[in-house]
């Protein structure tokens, strides 16, 4: 008696399946490529044949396995984003030194006991996608005297500061930019 397979209305299709926009946008896997290889070559320092094809193929392989991890990648506008993120970048640095010369006053300060007042900050961020939230978190936690200690995906964070000038500037400007870097996400 030959079985009979009949297509189930999609209400009751429990099979997984993609949504449109991640199938449409393959560019993820090029783009996770062209930034693995890019790492690989500033990070190795070596720029002989050897280590560029060691490269290449070590590339290779992790973009084939894992370049559908990372849904952002997929996203329409991606080089502008990257154009942004890059400009965000100098700015975070020059913030990261602002702070390691305040936390350097603190420390030599003969008062320091005085200065520091360790404190929790919290605060709701209007950010949206992940990759945003997770940029917010780590920019707050590279800043020295913060560090974030827990961030929910409905943008409740909690950061502890060391003194009230560190926490007092959250979520501030870093937000603002964090927010323009990935176009109002």
């Amino acid at each position: 008696m030959p079985v009979e397979h009949r297509r189930l209305p999609e209400a009751l299709d429990t099979r997984p399946t993609r949504p449109r926009e991640e199938t449409e946008g393959r560019s993820a896997r090029p783009v996770l490529f062209v930034i693995l290889f890019a790492f690989w070559i500033v990070l190795s320092g070596r720029f002989d044949v050897l280590h560029l094809v060691l490269g290449l193929i070590a590339c290779a392989f992790v973009t084939l396995f894992s370049g559908d991890l990372i849904p952002e990648l997929q996203a329409r506008g991606l080089g502008r984003a990257w154009l942004r993120f890059a400009c965000y970048v100098p700015w975070l640095l020059g913030q990261i030194l602002l702070a390691n010369l305040r936390i350097l006053r603190i420390v030599f300060h003969p008062r320091m006991v005085d200065l520091i007042d360790p404190h929790i900050v919290r605060f709701q961020s209007p950010l949206e996608s992940r990759l945003s939230l997770v940029t917010f978190a780590n920019s707050i936690t590279l800043t020295p005297g913060t560090i974030t200690v827990s961030v929910k995906r409905d943008g409740e964070f909690k950061v502890h500061a060391i003194d009230k000038m560190s926490g007092g500037a959250l979520p501030g400007e870093m937000e603002t930019r964090i927010k323009r870097a990935f176009g109002g996400a």
